[in-house]
């Protein structure tokens, strides 16, 4: 992080803490809580999952105060190709969801989902790929779901339906690494997420050569800078992703794509269009299928109406500031 740590009566002070539904269940949340800030250079958001304990909600905090009170480092473009998500729907609902996303040319589909079997995948990606015709691009997302023999055996299945990557398959760096190697033959790059933003060392998924490309996400890894360094350090191209954020932490996250010095892949930006509201009035969504590399401003009006419950603030307001303790502990 870049500058010295504001005192914590000053990020609280700071906080709103705002509870907007989703339109399909999203990672097993129906509703996504979030605190936006209005920092001293621009509006920024904090929003780690609430399973997540302190010690990886602080990386999380560094990055919201990192984006709010100092400039983003200077970009190299001006708007970003971004992918539609799809959730873990069924494939008579693929087409409704992906009818939100206006001219993406990418779409990265929710795979090995608690509950569901291959054939549930392979029927949405079957779908995916009819509506997105032979030239558009599919990635498979599996977050880990799948031990080594599943992850093959679920690769070879759907690959006859044009995989550009296949995103975290399996949980562990060791296992990404096996199944890199026995899908070699098929050409399909396998991505790393989760191995890097949850990581104690997220360069091992590099030096174990146990990924093609990764998934790099501006929070989780506690900054644009951080993560523009983890970059850097990994060789390997990236993808920038969110966080099921706002419009406020989706513009850390274009902030952080607009400044890497390649990018080559859609990026995973446009998750705005699974929530049903926002806290600003022109949310960063797809137009022909990329976003603006820009600023958005907290409308206090649609804070207010998607404001969590007092008992939720004051949660948030806790645990803000036991991230800061943290945060103020190895400064």
């Amino acid at each position: 992080m870049t500058g010295s740590l504001p005192a914590l009566d000053d990020v609280l002070d700071r906080m709103r803490v705002v509870a907007i539904p989703l339109h399909t269940r999203f990672r097993g949340q129906t509703v996504r809580e979030s605190v936006v800030l209005e920092g001293p250079v621009g509006a920024t958001e904090f929003c780690p999952f609430p399973e997540y304990a302190d010690e990886e909600a602080a990386s999380w905090l560094r990055a919201t105060i990192e984006f709010g009170w100092t400039e983003p480092p200077a970009p190299l473009r001006d708007e970003v190709w971004v992918n539609a998500t799809l959730p873990a729907v069924p494939a008579d609902a693929v087409a409704e969801v992906l009818s939100r996303y206006d001219g993406c040319r990418t779409v990265k589909v929710k795979v090995a989902e608690q509950g569901q079997t291959l054939d549930d995948d392979v029927a949405r990606v079957r779908e995916t790929r009819r509506i997105l015709g032979p030239e558009g691009r599919l990635r498979l997302d599996a977050n880990g779901g799948w031990n080594v023999d599943e992850a093959e055996h679920a690769i070879r299945t759907l690959e006859p339906y044009d995989l550009e990557y296949v995103e975290q398959p399996c949980a562990t760096v060791d296992e990404l690494a096996q199944v890199r190697s026995r899908i070699r033959d098929l050409g399909i790059p396998v991505a790393a997420d989760e191995s890097v933003r949850k990581a104690s060392d997220p360069l091992a998924v590099a030096r174990a050569g146990a990924a093609d490309l990764l998934v790099i996400k501006a929070q989780p890894l506690g900054g644009v800078r951080r993560a523009l360094e983890i970059v850097e350090a990994a060789g390997l191209p990236a993808v920038v992703s969110s966080a099921l954020e706002t419009s406020v932490g989706i513009a850390m996250g274009a902030a952080l794509a607009a400044a890497l010095p390649s990018l080559e892949q859609d990026c995973g930006l446009a998750t705005v269009d699974l929530f049903t509201g926002d806290v600003v009035r022109e949310s960063l969504v797809p137009r022909g299928g990329r976003i603006r590399v820009r600023r958005p401003e907290l409308d206090h009006e649609l804070v207010e109406r998607y404001a969590a419950s007092p008992e939720r603030a004051e949660w948030w307001r806790a645990r803000v500031a036991r991230s800061h303790a943290l945060l103020a502990a190895v400064a």
